[in-house]
């Protein structure tokens, strides 16, 4: 029996004008809040915003991974402006080096991405003190209150904030589309009314005011955008708890935006915050914190797949989202502190020890700028909302009556449709971490949209909905003078090819893609894969084997020339679109491709990597530049056998803590690698390994470390001082310290002719 589902008609207008949100007088684009979506330039506007730190990545390298994300469909950058990396000691504020924030934020503009200031003054960030300098905490003051002897400070840093970010603000035709303030402050709504008129006060500029949602928090009425989150596991609940329930339902289609499990370790258990989801009414459902990763702590390591990062995106934007905001798309390494190490830790009373240096987060791209399995999923998502995303915001999420009962439903299939009323997607999720969905056989779905009589009922023949499959389906999607009635494939993007206009798809593993035509708009169909019958108004193309050459060539009732092209879903992963010489091209690589305005390149790992691009209806191959050397070989030799397994020290809430550093001296096993002389950029030593702590040192100065979760351990060499490299590795409860073999694989940067 079909899935039953009624769409209402058109909804009605948004409020608008009803926020005190103005952008900057003349700007071409003016962005806007209504209480439903964003406009940008009068037009609906989907923003995409990936978490970057610039101060835990080198300087040297932030234009290419600026490159990187934009190419995954990013279009704002969002980045903790942390203060203790610029202000450890009083009075001495660094913006130099790794410190630069003015030339990281004149990168993004370069290349056209958007900056969100997330300027604190605590942020949390897994930094010590959430980003306070200890100096601030040794004052006779009241942190993170309106106590002037804490405002003092915090206005000079406002102060020097704003001095790096003038003329980079809209008005000036820079990047900077909001500004957040604080983090996570649950009860002091005046507070951050405060900060607010000092960040303006010092100069700040922004048609965004943004701040943390979630919580029950409690914000000054109309004064602070509200925004949420979501992550797919925490490292911040018990090591017993199993997975937290609040993260089981972002599994969920739901119209629930608020996530009281965020920060919730550090939230005060007499704290009364607002009511869950009070802003509903006046603002739109935007996100800051998806999470793209998860970080790990000493007594909590969670592993992140790629799916259920995938997944959770694509429920999102199912459930309501105008705005997806990933935090982590990039992680990094914290920066060496002049006085103390920087992490979160219990030596501050923090309720979580995180590691000394790496800040990876399992991130899309990682702590060295590592190309993730998320990454490909994630870019998928983004480019079908850098197309289609201004025709998603303004529909509403509609649920259907058959959901699951509550979080302990693993039977009911989750669903739910974004329409307008004579539009729309199709949005199924059957994947979530650590508990597999059981397939759905017999799946089909029957959907009124609006006031229109006639149901769409597909697809043609029910079909089983695999365990671990997510995806989106058009519904009633026109491409230019052709109506797609529906699709059982999901909407990547469209490009223009000899003048005739390509939407790109991708079938779902274990699904037939069909294709249902309005009849109306169509005049002829080739499909040389497949079949074309048409009946009941419609054409409908079956038998489609998808993959780069399953192109189906459509002549509109007008006359115009449109094609739909289905590619498999491994293939699809292998996809970008980006422009070259003004044109919007879309290329198939092995491996991860920026563009940087006519130019392309490719990292890749693979020895003779293939790039094509799609022109004249087919792929051709590009001419990719020879990668140069590569480490001829890495290996590994044990120094010194492990001790005793330290004994377990409990820290904040009776969580185990980091054991103490003598015991790297005295426990550990020591391993030395041997490098080849010469090391080429991009090599990355992979480590396979068992224990529970490692670290590795060149002389006495550790430069990198990593808790045991996934049993495989990235090292950057390339960022690594000169000097012979150790590894030190302790033994955990139940787990032995030990290496047992390395591998130096070298991500080569090469040019793509694209013809």
């Amino acid at each position: 029996m079909p899935r039953r589902l009624r769409v209402p008609g058109p909804p009605a207008p948004p409020l608008t004008g009803h926020l005190p949100f103005a952008d900057a007088p003349g700007v071409p684009d003016p962005i806007e809040v209504t209480s439903r979506y964003l406009t940008r330039g009068g037009r609906p506007w989907f923003p995409v915003s990936g978490e970057f730190h610039p101060t835990r990545v080198p300087a040297a390298e932030w234009e290419e991974e600026l490159l990187k994300m934009k190419a995954g469909g990013i279009t704002a950058v969002a980045a903790y402006v942390i203060w203790i990396h610029h202000e450890e000691t009083e009075g001495r504020i660094r913006f130099d080096g790794d410190r630069d924030l003015r030339r990281f934020v004149e990168l993004c503009a370069r290349h056209g991405l958007d900056f969100v200031a997330r300027v604190g003054p605590w942020v949390h960030a897994e930094v010590r003190n959430g980003g306070l300098p200890d100096w601030v905490l040794a004052r006779d003051c009241v942190p993170r209150t309106d106590d002037p002897a804490y405002l003092e400070p915090v206005r000079r840093w406002y102060a020097a904030v704003a001095e790096q970010l003038r003329g980079l603000d809209r008005a000036h035709g820079g990047p900077i589309v909001a500004v957040q303030i604080e983090n996570e402050l649950y009860d002091q709504p005046d507070h951050l009314l405060t900060l607010k008129r000092m960040a303006r006060e010092a100069g700040l500029s922004a048609p965004l005011w943004t701040a943390t949602a979630w919580g029950g928090v409690r914000l000054p009425p109309d004064e602070l955008f509200p925004l949420y989150g979501g992550y797919p596991e925490a490292f911040w609940t018990e090591a017993d708890g199993g997975w937290p329930d609040t993260c089981r339902k972002h599994f969920f289609f739901t119209h629930q935006r608020d996530d009281e499990g965020i920060g919730a370790d550090l939230r005060p258990t007499t704290v009364r915050g607002g009511a869950p989801d009070a802003f509903a009414d006046r603002f739109p459902w935007a996100t800051c914190e998806l999470g793209g990763g998860m970080a790990v702590a000493y007594h909590r390591r969670p592993v992140v797949e790629a799916a259920d990062i995938g997944a959770l995106g694509l429920t999102k934007i199912g459930c309501g989202s105008v705005w997806q905001g990933w935090y982590m798309f990039h992680g990094g390494t914290n920066p060496v502190g002049e006085l103390t190490t920087l992490q979160e830790s219990h030596a501050t009373a923090y309720p979580n020890d995180l590691p000394v240096l790496t800040y990876d987060f399992q991130a899309p791209l990682g702590e060295y700028g590592q190309y993730r399995a998320s990454y490909d999923a994630l870019r998928l998502q983004h480019l079908f909302l850098a197309d289609f995303g201004h025709r998603v915001a303004p529909m509403e999420s509609v649920l259907p009556e058959e959901r699951p009962t509550g979080q302990g439903d693993r039977d009911t299939l989750r669903w739910a449709v974004r329409g307008d009323g004579g539009s729309g997607f199709l949005f199924v999720n059957n994947h979530q971490p650590h508990e597999p969905l059981p397939e759905h056989p017999d799946v089909s779905f029957e959907l009124a949209l609006g006031g229109d009589d006639t149901l769409l009922t597909l697809p043609s023949v029910p079909v089983t909905v695999p365990s671990g499959a997510y995806f989106c389906w058009p519904l009633r999607l026109d491409v230019g003078d052709l109506r797609v009635e529906w699709a059982t494939a999901q909407p990547v993007c469209l490009l223009d090819d000899d003048g005739r206009t390509v939407l790109v798809l991708t079938a779902v593993d274990g699904i037939d893609p069909e294709l249902a035509l309005d009849g109306r708009t169509v005049t002829a169909v080739r499909a040389p894969s497949g079949q074309v019958a048409r009946g009941d108004g419609r054409v409908l193309v079956t038998g489609v084997r998808p993959g780069p050459d399953a192109l189906v060539e459509v002549e509109t009732a007008t006359g115009e020339r449109v094609a739909l092209l289905v590619l498999d879903a491994a293939t699809a992963r292998t996809a970008y679109r980006g422009e070259v010489r003004g044109v919007r091209r879309l290329l198939l690589a092995d491996g991860g491709l920026v563009f940087d305005r006519d130019e392309v390149r490719l990292h890749s790992a693979a020895e003779r990597p293939a790039v094509s691009v799609f022109r004249h209806g087919a792929f051709v191959p590009c001419a990719v530049e020879d990668g140069g050397p590569v480490v001829a070989g890495a290996s590994v030799r044990l120094v010194r056998a492990a001790g005793a397994v330290p004994e377990p020290v409990l820290g904040v809430l009776g969580r185990a803590s980091v054991p103490a550093d003598k015991h790297f001296e005295s426990a550990a096993a020591e391993y030395a690698v041997d490098l080849p002389d010469e090391v080429p950029p991009g090599t990355l030593l992979r480590v396979r390994w068992s224990g529970d702590v490692g670290r590795a040192y060149v002389g006495d100065v550790m430069v990198a470390d990593q808790f045991f979760s996934a049993g495989v351990w990235e090292i950057g060499l390339d960022r690594l001082p000169e000097g012979a490299l150790r590894l030190r590795v302790l033994p955990g409860a139940g787990r032995e310290a030990g290496v047992t073999g390395v591998e130096a694989v070298t991500v080569r940067r090469r040019a793509v002719a694209v013809s």
